[in-house]
């Protein structure tokens, strides 16, 4: 007998207007610390990742648009990916930071809403993706990791290792990406 098939798919929701969070932190960033003086462009998104029984990429999209657990369409934008070759939303050659809640990361109201609504079980969590765009010339990688876990006034902005977890120096996002078991 063989395992239940099951799939990972994520869902990048990203603000329709500026993005004040990421406004501030890339101020912070050009006008703090070292790093982030060669920072071109700062987003951030909002990841969740749905595990559970393979479903048809239209259907997933109705079901996410069908409950405010998700995301709110009018405030928001949702990008489906499906398989890891899919392409990333935001800047391309843009370098990812993933943080999430430690602990927190998965969302128990969604879970319940998809099983009442399709009787399928799923996982849902829940992080945020920073992306990072480096003037030409910056050692991107480098200063993504930089960047990303805070460790004192001058060091750090994105991930506050007392309370979250983050992954960074990465410049695609697997299917799953938010693991707490690999932190």
């Amino acid at each position: 007998m063989s395992a239940p098939v099951t799939s990972v798919v994520q869902a990048w929701i990203e603000p329709r207007a500026d993005d004040p969070e990421a406004t501030s932190a890339l101020e912070v960033a050009r006008t703090r610390l070292d790093t982030g003086r060669a920072l071109a462009e700062l987003r951030r998104a909002r990841l969740i990742e749905i595990t559970g029984a393979p479903r048809e990429a239209d259907r997933i999209a109705a079901l996410l648009h069908a409950s405010t657990q998700f995301y709110n369409p009018h405030k928001e934008r949702c990008t489906l990916r499906l398989e890891p070759d899919d392409p990333l939303p935001g800047p391309p050659g843009a370098e990812l930071v993933v943080v999430w809640e430690r602990g927190g990361e998965r969302r128990p109201a969604a879970e319940r809403w998809w099983r009442h609504e399709t009787g399928d079980t799923v996982q849902v969590r829940e992080a945020l993706v920073w992306q990072l765009r480096f003037e030409p010339g910056a050692d991107a990688a480098a200063a993504a990791h930089e960047l990303a876990l805070l460790r004192d006034a001058r060091h750090g902005l994105l991930c506050n290792p007392w309370s979250q977890a983050s992954r960074d120096g990465v410049a695609r996002a697997g299917l799953p990406w938010i693991d707490p078991g690999k932190e």
